[in-house]
């Protein structure tokens, strides 16, 4: 009996919002399901579903750890537009001169493209070794000063500790900090005001995830609604067509065990054919999504628990579980 009414009070609470265009069920989604805290979903832009879980709202800013590696790409691609960085193809040695005077002159050819495919061959952290990672008082030049652990641009190996080099690059660049440039041309220009941002230890704005941007669900909704629209919100351009491009189609990418089964990896956005529909989507640790899906004009923005104990089952949960009820109703 408590099930249905459960079932009937939050039907009640989708028709009150005026947002529950499509049906889930969403009591199926919350039973035995403490980890999940949002789901908006918008479609031919309009937000078709926009509910909240396990005590969350609309206006709590979520922790999106590796979707911060997504906006990271957006904002690279913005420096990119504005001649700040010469292409995704400059090789990092511009900005880390030191790396000339590296034993390994490897080093000297690691392009900023091959940081955003996970290829770069630097040093990168893994959860024996985390704990140490956040110890460094110096963490982006540690990793550039590690011994190389593969040949760059030949081996995918996921790496946040390599990803946070992005964010240094972005600030040496346009002598404005991560923050600083994005709220000027990517949160400004998409009304975006509500933002925590985590810096490293390093003194730059957390490029990779560890500690993550924060946003509103709904935010990083309109964020996501960049790659439907050729870079372009309210008829004015944020991000130019070529970059959404390369990322919607990228021409380099490796195969990777995270996401879907069978993805791939560019540009630190993961590309996956779901029913025989491409879809370009973001990923964090414990199910925290953004998926893009051209074809249906839509876009499916998830918030969950970073609980470490249950990250990866609340990710799959909602891969294999949830993702498909809400994509059956995208017509």
């Amino acid at each position: 009996m408590k099930k249905y009414i459960l079932a009937f009070l939050i039907s009640s609470l989708l028709i009150s919002t005026g947002y529950s265009q499509i049906n889930i069920d969403t009591a199926a989604i919350i039973k035995n399901n403490r980890q999940l805290y949002s789901i908006v979903v918008s479609q031919n832009d309009k937000i078709v579903y926009n509910q909240y879980f396990n005590g969350k709202s609309q206006q709590d800013l979520f922790n999106n750890q590796s979707l911060t590696k997504s906006v990271m790409s957006l904002l690279i691609g913005i420096a990119i537009d504005k001649g700040y960085i010469g292409s995704v193809d400059e090789k990092i040695v511009k900005y880390f001169p030191e790396l000339a005077q590296d034993t390994d002159k490897r080093k000297q050819d690691i392009t900023i493209r091959q940081i955003m495919n996970q290829a770069s061959g630097l040093w990168h952290e893994d959860l024996i070794n985390l704990g140490k990672y956040f110890t460094i008082a110096d963490p982006s030049g540690y990793v550039l000063k590690a011994p190389l652990v593969s040949e760059p641009g030949k081996v995918f190996h996921y790496n946040n500790a390599g990803t946070h080099i992005l964010s240094v690059i972005l600030t040496k660049s346009t002598h404005m900090s991560t923050l600083e440039f994005a709220n000027r041309y990517l949160f400004g220009p998409l009304a975006i005001r509500n933002v925590e941002w985590g810096k490293m230890r390093d003194g730059y704005y957390d490029g990779c995830g560890l500690l993550s941007v924060h946003l509103s669900t709904e935010d990083m909704n309109r964020i996501a609604s960049l790659l439907l629209h050729k870079g372009r919100f309210n008829n004015k351009s944020v991000v130019s067509e070529k970059w959404i491009n390369q990322v919607l189609h990228p021409t380099i990418f490796y195969n990777t065990d995270w996401g879907f089964n069978g993805s791939t990896y560019a540009l630190c956005f993961y590309h996956y054919n779901y029913k025989d529909t491409p879809i370009t989507y973001g990923l964090g640790w414990g199910g925290q999504f953004v998926f893009v899906i051209p074809a249906k004009n839509a876009i499916v923005n998830v918030n969950e628990s970073i609980n470490d104990a249950t990250a990866i089952r609340a990710s799959n949960l909602f891969l294999n579980h949830i993702f498909p009820l809400i994509y059956q109703q995208l017509k």
